[in-house]
């Protein structure tokens, strides 16, 4: 992929120094606050892996969010596709990210996410951008509102790959965006 660049950001395929922060964010108890499972090493290198290999073919994913003036990488952010959502159909494509916690709240999530929104709808041809998130998860549908996104409740869903053992995981949101939408 040819890397995104923002006013402090640059978002880019993995490299093999990415690693060890790919798997602290994979298995962090506050950044995995909302998900059933946390990774080791060993998924979590088999994870990137994956993830960069997507990126090669396709020229987006989720990709390495790089602070341009540290080169820090603070986490992930990109467009991937969807499978097994219900009421969405397989092959749609989501916007997602997940940052280290020393990276919350400065608005990187945000910077990141618009310029992939952008990528999606202006390179791409997109005619539609969905997230979800747990119910509860208020961090990540803060940023989808911040990036002019709109709750769709009538796609709310109980995700299929949520075991019934985490009740309190299971509900999830949906938020879209289309082409013409306003942008933030």
């Amino acid at each position: 992929m040819t890397p995104l660049r923002t006013e402090r950001l640059i978002l880019r395929n993995w490299e093999e120094r990415d690693r060890e922060l790919f798997h602290r964010i994979n298995s962090d108890e506050r950044v995995m606050e909302f998900f059933v499972m946390r990774r080791h090493r060993a998924e979590s290198d088999a994870m990137m892996d994956w993830i960069a290999a997507g990126i090669d073919r396709n020229g987006f994913g989720l990709a390495a969010v790089e602070l341009a003036d540290s080169g820090e990488v603070a986490g992930f952010c990109g467009l991937h596709l969807t499978n097994n959502i219900p009421g969405v159909a397989d092959g749609s494509i989501e916007i997602g990210w997940r940052m280290a916690p020393e990276f919350w709240g400065k608005g990187i999530a945000g910077e990141a996410a618009r310029a992939w929104r952008d990528f999606g709808f202006d390179h791409l041809g997109l005619d539609r951008i969905i997230s979800f998130a747990v119910a509860g998860n208020h961090r990540s549908t803060a940023v989808m509102r911040r990036i002019g996104m709109t709750a769709r409740p009538e796609h709310d869903f109980d995700h299929p790959n949520v075991p019934d053992s985490h009740p309190e995981l299971i509900r999830h949101v949906l938020y879209e965006m289309l082409p013409g939408d306003p942008r933030s």
